[in-house]
């Protein structure tokens, strides 16, 4: 599994932490190992450039999701044509809006992030929350992750 992440939102981030949740939600999701994702951190201003651009919505939100490889939801996640390796895609995260979250729900900026970040990888393999029906189904199993990823991360 091959996961990029990288910094430039001038905030300090546990990017292991990062990585480990997500590899954690990839592996526990059966993605291809070969498969590639890249996780960008980005500040408010970038965010909410891209959210005007992409979502066609004003202001920075916490996490944004573009899936690269429409090919790998018919071979399987993370698997491509002829088994090759899939690009799931990218996640762009912000961990300005990470902490505001995080400060109104009384939690912590790091689970915020581990959150956002299994958010955006359940994008990237084709959940969605736009209806009642797949809000329940994508956040039951953003929750499972979560708390199975935990409690793998106490046992090591």
């Amino acid at each position: 599994m091959s996961i990029e992440i990288t910094n430039e939102s001038g905030v300090s981030v546990d990017s292991e932490r990062l990585l480990s949740v997500a590899r954690h939600a990839l592996d526990e999701m059966g993605v291809n190992p070969l498969a590639e994702l890249s996780i960008l951190l980005v500040d408010a201003d970038y965010m909410a450039e891209l959210n005007h651009r992409w979502m066609d919505s004003e202001g920075p939100t916490d996490v944004l999701s573009f899936p690269m490889d429409e090919n790998s939801v018919d071979h399987g996640p993370g698997e491509g044509p002829a088994g090759e390796p899939a690009l799931l895609g990218d996640i762009v995260l912000c961990p300005e809006m990470a902490a505001k979250q995080a400060a109104a729900a009384g939690s912590d900026s790091a689970d915020e992030l581990a959150l956002l970040a299994v958010h955006g990888t359940l994008h990237l393999l084709g959940y969605d929350h736009a209806e009642p029906e797949e809000e329940r189904e994508m956040f039951g199993l953003q929750a499972r992750l979560l708390d199975s990823w935990r409690t793998a991360s106490r046992h090591q």
